[in-house]
């Protein structure tokens, strides 16, 4: 009998700490998404594990760049134990998300304070795909500047070339091209980066790519 009320007592001790872990990590991701820092810090202060993540997968540092928490990012950052490469269940970086905002100056510290621009998969998105795909070349050229794979392949064979094409600034598609981006590679669907500009209505951009293929 006194080892089934040690049990019990055990179990409702185990029961109440997952409660309890479980609200405050509703709690601190509440907090990312509203920027109040000082929330963070005093959740960070109690222990809470700046890495973790909530119930969809997300990452603490890619959802305060992605919903503008500045403060709370700037917080995150100075974390020891912060994993900078860390991705959200879509596979989305920190340094990702701020490449396809064209945010240079998070882009800079990120990489400064060590963020890698490529990933450890063989074929996957990187952050290069992503500033392709933005508005700001010079996110782009950064990239390229630190090392980052200029024909990177995500899983379905796509190019950042591919993406500036079709997405990106255009001024994005011809910087890849002067850097010696393979026009002529293709994607699993056999599309080149001349198809993808097409597909976008940009005929003259399409022209462009295709001599640079050898079309």
């Amino acid at each position: 009998m006194r080892n089934q009320f040690k049990y019990l007592a055990y179990l409702a001790l185990v029961i109440g700490f997952s409660v309890s872990r479980a609200g405050a990590s509703e709690d601190f991701f509440k907090a990312v998404t509203f920027d109040d820092s000082r929330r963070i810090e005093s959740l960070l202060a109690q222990g809470f594990d700046p890495n973790s993540r909530d119930k969809k997968g997300q990452s603490p540092l890619v959802l305060s760049l992605r919903e503008g928490s500045f403060k709370v990012a700037r917080l995150l950052l100075a974390q020891p134990r912060i994993n900078l490469d860390q991705a959200n269940a879509a596979g989305e970086t920190a340094l990702m998300m701020v490449a396809l905002k064209g945010q240079l100056d998070w882009l800079q510290t990120l990489l400064d304070q060590g963020a890698k621009p490529e990933r450890p998969d063989a074929m996957a998105w990187t952050a290069l795909h992503y500033a392709a795909s933005g508005p700001e070349p010079r996110a782009v050229q950064l990239l390229l500047s630190r090392g980052a794979l200029i024909d990177a392949r995500s899983p379905n064979g796509s190019t950042p070339l591919m993406m500036a094409a079709r997405y990106g600034a255009i001024d994005s598609a011809t910087l890849l091209i002067k850097a010696g981006a393979d026009a002529k590679l293709r994607n699993e669907q056999q599309w080149d980066a001349a198809d993808f500009a097409k597909s976008a209505g940009r005929d003259a951009l399409a022209a462009q790519l295709a001599v640079a293929a050898g079309r």
